[in-house]
């Protein structure tokens, strides 16, 4: 008995020895699978995120005439992944499209809230975001823009009966009140120089500043042209008030204006690759182009109930 009590206590230590040692044995190999991984050459490199194939955009989809959602597929909507049952359609979707067919891509739509749409690409959450944002120098700090994909001008719409209709200059908007979407130019830098103006609380969404001047909670609204004329399109009883070119426009230096009449695509930080496959097809493509797919857009919109 004491001889097999000391066997095993031998055969005990000899085990406990070998596990000690482990750390001088090769590692076993990692057999996980990283095909689908997006290739990183060094530290500084950024995925472009189309590797496999599929370009994942992000929108509002209730952002009429650049994007909307709709119940069906109709005039070439796409599915929205995110929201089950739903479907995108408008500027943004049909340039997105083009995009995908001249690079061989697929194209996934995600709903996303204004706020959440550039910190979503900076994280990668999606790759792109087409929604119909300006080119502005603050976005330009968070994100690669690429476009153009549009050429806008500011304008301001009121109601057809209001005593505002016949405003010739921003200056004859005085005593209104107005608003315009939340962190914008329209409200953080247009309605300000609007002497006398009652600047209104700003609209969470596009759709929440036009209901504003539909119900009479304001006398007119800033915003672009495609939105002026998306909502026009929607509300007959709006009409639109464009003082571009003239001395009683707003005014801002010739670089502000570019930036925040510039609607682009924005990218993650650094990805040079997505950036130069999508600029490779809006380069192609004019102003008229631009201009004519947008009058679709609003053609093709869905009108207020």
């Amino acid at each position: 008995m004491k001889k097999l009590l000391s066997l095993l206590m031998a055969l005990a230590m000899t085990l406990s020895l070998a596990a000690c040692g482990g750390s001088d044995e090769p590692a076993p190999a990692d057999n996980t699978d990283t095909s689908d991984a997006p290739a990183q050459t060094d530290s500084n490199t950024v995925a472009s995120g189309v590797e496999d194939g599929v370009l994942t955009i992000a929108m509002e989809c209730a952002y009429a005439p650049y994007n909307w959602a709709q119940s069906d597929d109709s005039n070439g909507a796409v599915p929205i992944s995110n929201v089950p049952g739903s479907y995108a359609n408008g500027y943004d979707v049909m340039i997105a499209k083009k995009i995908c067919e001249a690079n061989g891509w697929e194209l996934e739509v995600i709903q996303s809230d204004w706020d959440s749409l550039v910190p979503g690409v900076q994280t990668g959450t999606f790759d792109a975001v087409i929604a119909g944002q300006s080119m502005t120098a603050e976005r330009a700090e968070q994100v690669d823009f690429a476009g153009p994909y549009f050429y806008a001008t500011i304008v301001c719409v009121t109601k057809s009966d209001s005593e505002f209709a016949n405003a010739a200059s921003i200056a004859d908007l005085a005593g209104g009140s107005c608003t315009a979407q939340i962190a914008t130019i329209w409200y953080d830098q247009c309605l300000p120089q609007i002497e006398g103006a009652n600047v209104q609380t700003a609209a969470e969404t596009a759709p929440a500043m036009l209901m504003a001047l539909e119900t009479d909670t304001v006398d007119f609204i800033c915003t672009d042209m495609p939105t002026a004329q998306g909502a026009v399109a929607a509300y007959p009883d709006m009409k639109i008030l464009d003082f571009s070119g003239t001395d009683g426009d707003f005014q801002f230096s010739d670089e502000v204006r570019a930036e925040n009449v510039n609607i682009g695509v924005s990218l993650m930080k650094g990805n040079t690759v997505l950036k130069e496959a999508i600029d490779s097809v809006l380069s192609t493509m004019s102003v008229d182009d631009f201009n004519s797919l947008m009058a679709e857009a609003i053609s093709i919109q869905p009108l207020s109930e």
